[in-house]
């Protein structure tokens, strides 16, 4: 399937080849210029890929292919060496999500790499902040600061609106008895591309061509500009006002809420983040979206997705294979393969579940629950990496490495996050309508109802505890845990529990 329209573009710099998740109009330089789109079957069949996000990947491009028309040359190869052996002329390309695929296009000879797009923050600007930073950690809370004022939003005078830089102190309540009370999330109708996009993932798994996971479904996310604008404008209106007050909730019935699901559009370039910022800024202004919503949001998107971006190039290659916390072990069969059923505790194995069935799980479900529990069992950083980056719509490498191993794991000694991201059954009790009926009690830490969760944090302390005593923000856990006259007995029931399903 090719499109033939002229091979240079108006500055003669040729082609604009967009990636996947390239795909939205500011990585075009005019909007007519001759573009380049590749299907690769290679990519779906180097590793295990759930089924919705490569459903998601393919309809995008396709769709993307569809509204260029002969602006765009679309060529469909089993790897993208074989497509652009296809192709005449210079190419010209944005810089790509990964480094295998930043090492891939700088090594190709027609190729000019530009400077990347799709964020608040340019390179330029983080280096500049970097070196400002000295031999001082890098942490978010600075970087979102400076790009607040940089980029001036939500800023009055100088100052940011409301006297304070974060709201997120206020941005911590469980979810209410009554629920929310919001309209359903906006979702997309399907057509004749994903029709095809299904039957083609069918086929290509029936012949071995690809390793499917997770289940199928009806597409839940955009796959155009029209879609993820559509998408945007709803969270505005109907979701955004409740944002921060519960974006830290977690209820069973609903796993949406008030979260926004627009990172997939984020991540396959359909969106600007900062249209997504000045949408949420808009709305606070015109009095219809209060300011911790609008603020919490807002670092969402110019702070930690852009923190996060930027942190996994500065970190180097090397950042990926970090192992601060020796973790070694093997992701267990029921977790690596989403097998919910398998599991008893109420909120693991409704993560599991809605990672198996949507691809997909808000952030406090990815790093209280999911995350937690790998924490503490000690599950292989990068194993775990691999697992979020394949099982999750918007998993990208550039996203997972620094969320996983640095923010998740602790894998890199503190580099990222200044304590690990623990939690007994306490926290997921206070957060979440999971603990009601669980068969386990959150209170408990020993004998056959003791909470996975509040057993594991006591037993992840022991195990570190030399290290973590040190440290400002965990000493005093630390001496918890060893004041508690049956740490040793639960070390051990942890040990013995290893990897069998909780």
């Amino acid at each position: 399937m090719t499109g033939h329209r002229r091979d240079a573009g108006p500055d003669g710099q040729g082609r604009r080849w967009l990636f996947a998740d390239q795909l939205g109009p500011h990585f075009l330089d005019e909007q007519d210029q001759p573009v380049l789109l590749i299907e690769s079957r290679a990519a779906f069949a180097r590793r295990p890929v759930h089924r919705r996000k490569a459903h998601l990947l393919l309809s995008a491009l396709r769709h993307r292919a569809a509204e260029l028309g002969d602006q765009a040359r679309f060529v469909q190869a089993d790897s993208y060496g074989q497509a652009l052996r296809r192709v005449r002329g210079p190419l010209t390309v944005c810089w790509p999500t990964s480094r295998a695929a930043a090492d891939f296009v700088r090594g190709l000879d027609r190729v000019q790499v530009l400077g990347p797009r799709g964020f608040a923050t340019g390179p330029a600007d983080f280096a500049a902040w970097a070196r400002s930073r000295g031999q001082r950690r890098l942490l978010l809370e600075d970087f979102y600061r400076g790009a607040r004022a940089r980029l001036d939003v939500l800023m009055d005078d100088g100052q940011p609106a409301g006297g304070r830089w974060n709201f997120d102190a206020d941005n911590r309540e469980p979810p209410p008895a009554a629920g929310l009370d919001l309209p359903p999330p906006w979702r997309p109708a399907e057509d004749e591309v994903d029709a095809q996009v299904r039957a083609d993932l069918d086929a290509w798994q029936r012949a071995g061509q690809v390793r499917l996971t997770g289940r199928d479904g009806p597409r839940e996310f955009p796959v155009t500009r029209a879609e993820a604008r559509a998408s945007l404008r709803a969270f505005v209106r109907h979701r955004l006002p409740v944002f921060g007050t519960y974006q830290d909730a977690m209820v069973s019935a609903d796993p949406v809420l008030a979260h926004s699901q627009l990172s997939p559009a984020l991540n396959l370039g359909l969106l600007d983040p900062m249209e997504c910022v000045r949408a949420a800024e808009d709305a606070y202004r015109a009095g219809r979206v209060p300011l911790n919503s609008a603020e919490g949001f807002i670092r969402q998107l110019i702070g930690w997705r852009d923190y996060v971006w930027h942190l996994y190039w500065h970190q180097g290659p090397g950042y990926r294979r970090r192992n601060a916390l020796a973790a070694r072990r093997k992701l267990p069969d029921w977790f690596a393969g989403l097998d919910a059923g398998a599991v008893s505790a109420r909120c693991l194995s409704d993560a599991l579940a809605q990672v198996r069935d949507h691809g997909y799980a808000h952030h406090i479900v990815r790093l209280m629950v999911l995350g937690n529990y790998a924490l503490q069992r000690g599950f292989a950083p990068a194993a775990l990496t691999g697992w979020f980056r394949e099982s999750f719509v918007d998993g990208y490498d550039w996203v997972m490495v620094p969320n996983v191993v640095g923010m998740s794991q602790h894998a890199d000694g503190g580099a990222m996050a200044t304590k690990p991201y623990a939690g007994g059954g306490a926290y997921i009790n206070r957060m979440s309508d999971y603990c009601g009926d669980c068969r386990y009690d959150p209170r408990r830490r020993l004998g056959p109802d003791a909470c996975p969760f509040t057993a594991g944090y006591w037993a992840f302390l022991d195990r570190h505890a030399d290290r973590f005593a040190a440290s400002p923000r965990m000493a005093r856990q630390v001496s918890a845990a060893r004041r508690l006259p049956d740490l040793a007995q639960v070390a051990d029931q942890e040990r013995h529990r290893g990897s069998a399903a909780p």
